[in-house]
């Protein structure tokens, strides 16, 4: 396999694909004043199929969805729509900064995942990394405070994004344009029974909404497979958490809402927890780099 060639460009791609996600969740929050979470998730894939469909048939015709691992694709897809579902209800009634930041303990979930599932060690740097994002976590939710319910979704959105993190490595030989259309086609259609079940018609305005919503997650998810094909993932990983910094804007300048002290404190041990899980990684993939020299 031939070396990225680009590294800068898959920065740059990765870099405003995260930046835009928040996007996705800032319209998902305006659209949950009028209609259910569960509605505008299963909305989500639907529109961004749109998009999504046309380009696998382009890049692969009629044969465009994966042969190999479907139970793992459908765990996959399975985990991606619980989690998404609980992101959207947790931001309809707690700021995005705040649930997103709740959200990111689900890579250090993912970790403790892949040592009981996996049978990977359980390393020093680990523990620091978890004992990390457990005070992170209870930082944030603040469960002295009150049961905060927007929060503990968020914490749910993460475990189930952790969950989706541990079944994604099941799938990492298929085709990345096969695992897109996949997801979008078996997540739309595990969801519009409950789609059904909350509906709501959208007005014009906000079916324009759903739309861009649906185009936001296209180009995201292009520009995320695209920066892979450039950069090593060691080197692009890290960047996830501009997602973060996405959701703090788009929360104050759409919404009016800051993370306070507290969040912002949780927010730091979470994200720390999480760049030392990627360093290690990094760290291994340079000193298998290094012995095949």
């Amino acid at each position: 396999m031939s070396a990225p060639s680009s590294p800068l460009l898959g920065i740059g791609l990765m870099a405003a694909a995260m930046l835009l996600v928040p996007g996705v969740d800032g319209i998902a929050k305006t659209l949950s004043a009028a209609h259910s979470p569960l509605y505008i998730s299963c909305a989500r894939y639907a529109f961004a199929l749109v998009f999504v469909l046309p380009w696998a048939l382009y890049k692969r015709g009629k044969r465009f969805m994966p042969r190999e691992a479907l139970t793992a694709h459908a765990l996959r897809t399975f985990f991606a729509a619980a989690s998404m579902c609980c992101f959207f209800a947790a931001i309809a009634t707690a700021p995005i900064a705040d649930v997103t930041s709740a959200y990111f303990v689900g890579p250090i979930i993912a970790a403790v995942l892949s040592i009981l599932l996996l049978g990977e060690a359980l390393t020093p740097r680990k523990i620091a990394a978890l004992a990390l994002g457990f005070i992170g976590a209870i930082v944030i939710v603040n469960p002295a405070g009150g049961v905060n319910t927007g929060l503990l979704l968020g914490v749910a959105s993460g475990a189930f994004f952790g969950l989706y993190m541990i079944a994604t490595r099941k799938t990492r030989s298929s085709d990345p344009v096969s695992t897109l259309a996949f997801q979008c086609l078996f997540g739309a259609a595990i969801l519009s029974p409950l789609a059904i079940w909350n509906w709501s018609l959208p007005g014009a305005d906000e079916l324009g909404l759903l739309f861009l919503m649906g185009a936001i997650s296209a180009i995201c998810h292009f520009m995320t497979i695209s920066a892979f094909r450039h950069a090593e993932a060691s080197l692009l990983a890290p960047l996830a958490y501009l997602e973060l910094i996405g959701a703090i804007v788009i929360g104050y300048l759409v919404f009016g809402d800051l993370p306070g002290i507290r969040i912002f404190s949780g927010a730091a041990l979470v994200v720390t927890g999480g760049l030392i899980l990627l360093q290690r990684r990094r760290a291994a993939v340079i000193k298998v780099a290094d012995e095949t020299h």
